[in-house]
């Protein structure tokens, strides 16, 4: 599950999850292509490391498969799966307690070919510094910020519902989430940012 998926846009959601309530497993598919990353992402903020991640991810979609008929909506089946995947979360940190917390959360992206010692412990010094100043954002900063990381895309309509926000909200929301976590990262003295 990656984000380099080349995804159909969110507002294809509602007609791809209606095909595949009908039994066409393509779209399906596709859908699975398309929001995955997203909820990795959800999973993934919620403190899980990268193999529960995984598997509440996978859960998720089982979910779907199995719930699918109680979704009356249709346009809603991507705040469905989000707020799936958080339950989901939720019950496995009950369920393994602190062991699956992270540490120190990281941005997982591939390594550049044969980095300089130099190179990488300055990239884990940015990154952690990065992720300890978003984590200073409010919940809804920290969200919002992610889905638009990492997600291609993404239809401001369903964030909006799924953030309880206005659509008009979600750019000037953004900038001010993004000159919060600037200012966060000015201020940290550990480290002067290039």
């Amino acid at each position: 599950m990656t984000a380099d998926v080349d995804p159909t846009s969110w507002r294809d959601t509602a007609a791809l999850f209606e095909a595949a309530r009908a039994g066409d497993r393509a779209p399906m598919n596709e859908l699975v292509a398309t929001l995955s990353p997203l909820l990795w992402h959800v999973a993934r903020s919620e403190g899980l490391d990268r193999e529960l991640s995984q598997d509440v991810v996978q859960t998720t979609w089982l979910h779907l498969v199995k719930d699918m008929h109680t979704i009356r909506d249709p346009r809603a089946v991507v705040a469905w799966l989000i707020t799936t995947t958080k339950r989901e979360c939720w019950r496995v940190r009950a369920k393994h307690g602190h062991e699956s917390l992270l540490e120190d959360q990281q941005v997982e992206e591939p390594a550049a070919p044969d980095p300089s010692p130099e190179e990488i412990v300055l990239r884990d010094d940015a990154r952690r510094r990065l992720w300890r100043a978003l984590e200073q954002l409010s919940e809804r900063c920290r969200l919002l910020l992610r889905v638009v990381a990492f997600v291609p895309r993404p239809d401001y309509r369903v964030l909006a519902e799924s953030l309880g926000m206005a659509k008009g909200g979600i750019g000037p929301t953004r900038g001010r989430c993004l000159a919060k976590l600037r200012a966060l990262l000015d201020a940290d003295e550990e480290g002067a940012r290039p």
